[in-house]
Order: structure tokens, then sequence, then C-alpha cells
């Protein structure tokens, strides 16, 4: 097995791979035709050829360890990538440049080597277990030092709307009343890179998939952040997909706000 160093600079390389896939086509008209998957789940082509693109960089690199992808699935092992094409497809479709490509190597239920990429942006962070969380420039990452004054970003539920609102809401609204502001973007994997890079302290949503969320996630940790679900399992949180990721002080404020909501029981 290659070093974690190397999986990294892997990963990058097929979430770049990804990303001139989306650069290339965001003004196509037909690549962007849009099919539902689900209410507010989009899929585009450009999604299948970003999927296609960086799932042979991988293919190249590592021929041995599986994917696990949002466009053609895959079976979850003990050792695979997983790759989130097109993170913000929505966004994509009406203009909105936040859009991301995450590409994350899980060993056990755990990321240890991963990237994400803003190809709209020109922007790319990435990281591999104990070795530190990097910008595209090489510049490591840290989460927000300063205390106070929290600006937070969100996700509002869009799958298992009904069940998760109940849970959701309560504590939406005793963040909006503790933080100082709340964002909501739209694209999980790059609001996660924004926590690892000091510029949101915090970020919170219920119910996303492993893909959303395992490259962003290492990102936070080896940024010196805490990444759990929202009963505070550092491992739950890649079955679950109920994430709170930041700052250790905003961890632990979220998670007495959320033990003093009144939520419902998923």
């Amino acid at each position: 097995m290659p070093p974690r160093a190397t999986l990294r600079d892997l990963a990058l390389a097929a979430a770049r791979a990804a990303g001139s896939e989306v650069l290339s086509a965001r003004s196509d008209a037909r690549a962007l035709a849009p099919e539902s998957k689900s209410a507010g789940d989009y899929v585009t082509a450009v999604d299948r050829a970003a999927e296609a693109a960086a799932l042979a960089v991988l293919a190249a690199g590592t021929p041995e360890i599986p994917v696990l992808a949002e466009e053609s699935g895959g079976v979850a092992a003990e050792r695979m990538w997983v790759v989130d094409p097109v993170d913000g497809t929505t966004n994509l479709l009406r203009g909105y440049p936040e859009v991301g490509v995450s590409v994350a190597l899980v060993e056990h239920g755990r990321p240890v080597a991963g990237a994400v990429t803003a190809p709209l942006t020109g922007e790319a962070w990435c990281a591999a277990l104990g070795e530190g969380a990097f910008d595209g420039s090489g510049r490591r990452l840290g989460v927000r030092e300063r205390p106070g004054a929290e600006v937070v970003a969100t996700g509002f539920p869009f799958r298992r709307k009904a069940d998760n609102l109940a849970r959701y809401q309560p504590v939406l609204e005793a963040a909006l009343r503790r933080f100082e502001d709340l964002r909501r973007p739209g694209a999980a994997s790059l609001d996660l890179a924004y926590a690892a890079a000091g510029v949101w302290d915090g970020y919170f949503e219920l119910g996303l998939a492993l893909w959303d969320i395992a490259a962003g996630a290492l990102l936070v940790r080896e940024a010196g952040g805490v990444v759990t679900d929202w009963a505070g399992d550092a491992d739950a949180v890649f079955r679950s997909g109920d994430i709170l990721a930041g700052t250790p002080g905003w961890h632990a404020a979220m998670l007495e706000l959320i033990g003093t909501a009144r939520i419902a029981v998923p």
C-alpha cells in the first residue's frame, strides 16, 4: 500500500480531473440538462463525466482499491475510495459557483486521505491522516482560533425531510440565537473545507452521504478541529451523516446546544 501522503496526492489528482470536467462544461446547456433523482437531488451529464474522470485517475494509481461513487455506485469495503464528483449540482445548474469535488480513501470506516476542490473558484484542499491539512498552494490549514462571534455554516434537510426537520429545526433556532450568523452555501464538502481553513467556526447538517463528508471531515480533523455526529460519536458520523465539524470550542457549544434543545429521537 502506498504511503498515505501519496494517496492524498492521488485523491487531489482525481478531484482535479473531475473538476476539469465541471469547469469545461459549465456553459454547456446539453451537459447541464438535469435529471431528478429525488426531490431537490439532481444529476447531469457533467456529474457522470466528472466521476468517470476521477475514477480513471484512481484506477490508474490504485487499481486494487475499490470505489464507492455517488453516480456509478459500488460496494462498501474495508478500504475504499469514496467519490462525490459534483457536490452542489443545484448550485452548478443555477450558476452559483459554490460547487465542490470530494475524493477520500476510507479505511475501516474512517477517512485517512482525501481532497476537496472547488473547480469554479480554483481552490483546493487535501489531507492525510497524521500529516496535516493543506490548501492548493501548500499552506497548512488550521481551524479558527479566535473565540466568540462565531459564523457557522449549515445545510437544510432535503433527504428524509419530514423526519429530519423535526430534529433540525429546534437546533437551527438555538444556533441562530447562540451564534453571530449562519450561512447555507449548499455544498457540504466546501463547508467542511472552509471550516478547516478557519473561514467558518463550524458546520452542522443531518443525513449526508459518506461521499459528501469523508474528505472534508479529514480536513477539519487534520486542521485541529473536531468532527462527530450529533451525539458526539467520532465514528458513527460516517454511518449516519449527521455531522458537527469545527473548532473544539464551537463543537462543545453545539453538543451543549443540542443537548438542551428539544429534538425528536431519530
